[in-house]
């Protein structure tokens, strides 16, 4: 992705505070999704969150359906951010810091696949990116258990409820379990 300011560069036109950031997008699931997009929408950089669900086969599931375990879907975040501020290399530590990428299909009381720790990549580079780190991580010693977080191209994702978004600022709650 080129910097606005070389797109802008050859029309003559100059960067200033009333431009829009450059944006990327990175969708991570890390368990339920309340903490998960809490914890992401702390960090300076990033502009923008929304829960849902990736990576399944059922077309515009609900809540209720992905809590079946049936559609394949994890509960994820998606993450807008300015990768002038925050890059995608610190959104991964931010996701390996905050939740267990070392127990499959669940964190902490949540059981099931749609509670996966997960990375679905956008670009090549995110898929380089979350594998270079997870093999540093595993070579690390950091975990007792190898990292078992799914690293797969995004191919879809679903906002969840309404209710769902910053449920945790919404209901005056401060964290999760993560």
């Amino acid at each position: 992705m080129l910097p606005l300011d070389t797109l802008l560069a050859p029309l003559g036109v100059t960067r200033d505070d009333n431009l829009p950031s450059m944006q990327d997008i990175a969708t991570f699931a890390a368990g339920c999704f309340w903490g998960v997009e809490e914890t992401f929408l702390q960090t300076p950089g990033v502009l923008t969150t929304e829960v849902g669900y990736a990576g399944g086969t059922v077309k515009d599931p609900t809540y209720d359906m992905v809590c079946t375990g049936s559609t394949g879907h994890a509960e994820a975040v998606q993450v807008t951010f300015d990768p002038e501020k925050v890059s995608f290399e610190d959104l991964l530590k931010i996701f390996f810091e905050n939740h267990d990428p070392t127990t499959k299909n669940r964190q902490g009381p949540d059981v099931g696949d749609q509670y996966r720790s997960a990375i679905f990549f956008h670009t090549a580079d995110q898929e380089i990116a979350a594998k270079n780190t997870m093999s540093t991580l595993d070579q690390s010693g950091k975990f007792k258990r190898s990292i078992v977080t799914q690293v797969s191209p995004f191919t879809n994702f679903y906002p969840a409820e309404e209710y769902h978004q910053q449920y945790l600022r919404k209901n005056g709650l401060g964290s999760c379990h993560i």
